[in-house]
């Protein structure tokens, strides 16, 4: 299915290209910065979110996956508790450090790294169970998506 209509995915906390606050950083409270979005097209069931570092040194690192929000939500608190299912029914899944919910940036000394916030509008609810991995993930949304809207945020730690 291919993505034709984009979604306007900002933070409070930075912008587009911009570097992430300490706070949302595993080096701060690692807790999720605030992100919001405009409205989804037609037919939008719900949303889903993915957060990856495309230049971990032992390749794409994901910081965190979340699924099943509903269609009428437009943007997500900073810290969002790291529990399987959230009030709201939305469910989240394991990142790449083997932990459910959102895992801010700690990357190596050196060259900051790029983190991808990417925010899909889906044309139904996902059949994942919380915990579910990124490989689970791609495919259950793979022929779902509506839209989606991407957010880059930069960080890194200097070498001593």
């Amino acid at each position: 299915m291919t993505v034709a209509i984009s979604l306007d995915l900002r933070s409070a906390a930075f912008s587009d290209g911009f570097p992430i606050p300490k706070e949302y950083t595993g080096d701060g409270s690692n807790s999720s910065p605030p992100l919001t979005w405009g409205d989804p097209p037609d037919g939008t069931k719900g949303f889903a979110l993915l957060l990856d570092d495309p230049d971990a040194p032992r390749g794409t690192f994901t910081h965190w996956i979340l699924f099943n929000l509903p269609a009428d939500v437009r943007d997500l608190p900073p810290a969002v508790p790291q529990t399987p299912t959230l009030a709201n029914g939305a469910r989240q899944g394991t990142n790449s450090g083997g932990r459910i919910g959102y895992m801010g940036p700690s990357p190596p000394p050196g060259p900051a790294h790029r983190y991808f916030f990417k925010l899909y509008a889906l044309d139904s609810m996902l059949g994942l169970e919380a915990g579910a991995d990124k490989e689970q993930f791609l495919n259950a949304i793979k022929d779902h998506k509506l839209a989606e809207g991407r957010l880059i945020g930069v960080y890194g730690r200097e070498k001593t």
